[in-house]
């Protein structure tokens, strides 16, 4: 226990790294003058100036080519390699709804164990030396382009926005059932880039799969998303430890801590699970609920017995409007 703050870190540098030294600091300096000078602003690839830019403004627009890369050092399908429909093979996503949706029971013990991978909910990645390695976790949010993905701020803005991550649905054990998921978009509220705010450490990603033209809601399914709410309520949280590579989850009750936080008292949500869902009022038909925070905010995520949320009231509602509307 003892209060960690770094336990939920996404630990990624897949983002940029610091680790070239001084020798690579001064060419790299010479190189963003060199593209300054030739008109380089006017490009959408994430040159230091637009990064810049678009960091006090709390977004990122990222350049295809970058993701459709990051696509294939993955391992994704070309278009060509995709089964006929242009989706990769998974499992059925269940259709099916009821009206009949209770309150979860309660985890006995209180604390994550495994569960089987669903598809609206998977792990955040980026290329390791063996291929894909899991770092964060997110979940698919109802949106109106169909295309929206829900994770913590802290998984893809740290110095700078990560842009070497994807989003792979349904994650287990190095497998993508689903595709890989590039990020074209990352929202983040101007306050958490300005100085960490743990009640906006809460970030939406518009993501596209490389080759095809579907949205991934019309792949995975949604879950619904849910502003100003009571803090009390039976919920579900899932996440992706970094080094398990398939999904834990816990029930029990959230509470408030604070006015801008949630509480979610459930042992052992590890490293990776930042960003993880807490998920509401789940059908037990198709299993796909109403979001209602993300592992973040305080501590980046909270303990070893206790999650956190930054709570969805209208800071989150307001960039989950900008990121829909984008």
């Amino acid at each position: 226990m003892g209060g960690s703050v770094t336990r939920r870190h996404a630990g990624s540098d897949a983002g940029g790294s610091n680790r070239w030294g001084w020798f690579g600091a001064i060419c790299c300096l010479g190189v963003a003058l060199l593209l300054i000078g030739c008109g380089a602003d006017d490009r959408p690839a994430s040159t230091t100036r637009a990064r810049e830019t678009s960091a006090t403004q709390g977004h990122l627009v990222i350049d295809p080519a970058e993701g459709d890369r990051l696509a294939a050092d993955l391992g994704a399908p070309a278009a060509g390699d995709r089964p006929e429909g242009g989706q990769v093979a998974a499992p059925p996503v269940p259709s099916a709804t009821s009206d009949d949706i209770r309150a979860l029971p309660v985890s006995d013990p209180l604390e994550a164990a495994p569960a089987a991978a669903v598809p609206a909910i998977g792990a955040m990645v980026h290329v390791g030396d063996g291929g894909p390695e899991n770092f964060c976790t997110a979940s698919v949010v109802h949106s109106p382009n169909r295309n929206l993905v829900a994770t913590a701020a802290h998984c893809v803005y740290s110095d700078d926005f990560s842009v070497g991550v994807a989003f792979a649905p349904g994650y287990t054990h190095g497998e993508m059932p689903y595709g890989v998921w590039v990020p074209s978009r990352i929202d983040v509220d101007p306050r958490w880039v300005a100085d960490r705010d743990p009640d906006f450490d809460v970030a939406f990603l518009q993501v596209r799969s490389p080759g095809t033209d579907d949205r991934i809601e019309d792949v995975t399914g949604a879950e619904q998303i849910r502003f100003d709410f009571p803090a009390e309520q039976s919920a579900l949280l899932v996440g992706y430890p970094e080094d398990q590579h398939e999904p834990i989850d816990c029930r029990n009750r959230t509470s408030a801590f604070g006015d801008t936080q949630l509480r979610f008292d459930c042992a052992n949500f590890p490293d990776g699970t930042s960003g993880g869902p807490m998920i509401t009022d789940i059908d037990p038909a198709n299993g796909r609920g109403t979001l209602i925070g993300v592992i973040g905010g305080y501590q980046l995520g909270g303990d070893e017995l206790t999650s956190y949320s930054s709570y969805f009231g209208a800071g989150i509602s307001a960039l989950y409007e900008r990121a829909c509307a984008a």
